[in-house]
């Protein structure tokens, strides 16, 4: 069975993923970064997570065998999520010195990786790095979902509970109820 190339997409898309910019050196040892959405946590022991990047991109290149970060995205970094998907923006997205390759300022988490194994996947290339720095902000999540990108919502505060009888406010027992212990049933022989 041969499927369409576009309705496959489309499937695919139905996936929200989060937005990473994968930064390496290139050939001439100048920073050099590409979108990626293809991203996941492989292993905890050893620390692997992999990227995986279409062949025709030059960043395959330059990460055989190469190290490099992979910058997780805020969702206020849409201009650098267009900047590295070829669409360049005025002012450019702002460099720093990463442990392993050049890292983005201002990400929601920074993953340094060296590099571990490389696979064939199909147009595609697979990358895995293992894990050597970690930086975590607090950063909501930039996102992207059936080919758009997105942002997490505002967390709603109790509206989870609507309409639920185990509400702790207003259910069968409200926050303040107190329970008086069961006692102990005994049966006695006749």
């Amino acid at each position: 069975m041969v499927l369409d190339q576009r309705e496959l997409r489309n499937g695919f898309g139905r996936f929200a993923t989060g937005v990473t910019v994968v930064t390496c050196r290139n050939d001439r040892g100048e920073p050099h970064g590409a979108t990626v959405n293809a991203f996941t946590a492989v292993s905890l022991e050893p620390a692997l997570c992999q990227v995986t990047l279409t062949r025709r991109s030059k960043a395959c290149t330059y990460l055989d065998g190469a190290p490099f970060a992979v910058n997780v995205l805020g969702a206020d970094q849409l201009d650098t999520a267009w900047h590295f998907a070829g669409r360049p923006q005025h002012p450019e997205p702002e460099w720093a010195d990463g442990p392993t390759a050049p890292i983005l300022v201002g990400n929601a988490a920074t993953i340094s990786c060296r590099p571990w194994r490389t696979y064939d996947g199909g147009d595609h290339l697979i990358v895995i790095g293992e894990v050597d720095h970690l930086e975590v902000t607090d950063a909501e999540p930039l996102l992207f979902f059936a080919g758009g990108f997105r942002e997490l919502r505002p967390r709603e505060t109790g509206v989870h509970w609507g309409g639920s009888i185990d509400c702790p406010e207003s259910g069968w027992f409200d926050a303040a109820t107190v329970f008086t212990p069961l006692r102990h049933h005994q049966t006695t022989a006749p």
